[in-house]
């Protein structure tokens, strides 16, 4: 019976303290900075190599579009040179 009673002591305490936390009157230096927003959508390209999509930002321009990495725009470029 006397752990019942501290586990309820303990349940309440706990209950108060977070009825407390979430308070809207609280000062703002103890309240979180709202999150940030999320990023803006990119465009998707497709690498002429491959066929894989990536983000606009990551992709490497080259003769012949664009690619997902270097490798595989020399090897296009160097495919293109000898027809």
């Amino acid at each position: 019976m006397k752990y019942l009673l501290l586990l309820a002591l303990l349940a309440g305490l706990f209950f108060v303290l977070g009825v407390r936390r979430g308070r809207p009157g609280e000062p703002e230096a103890r309240r979180s900075p709202p999150p940030a927003p999320p990023a803006p959508p990119q465009a998707m390209l497709r690498c002429a190599e491959c066929g894989m999509h990536l983000p606009a930002d990551e992709a490497l321009p080259g003769r012949g579009g664009v690619f997902c990495g270097a490798t595989h725009r020399a090897s296009f470029e160097a495919r293109q040179g000898q027809a």
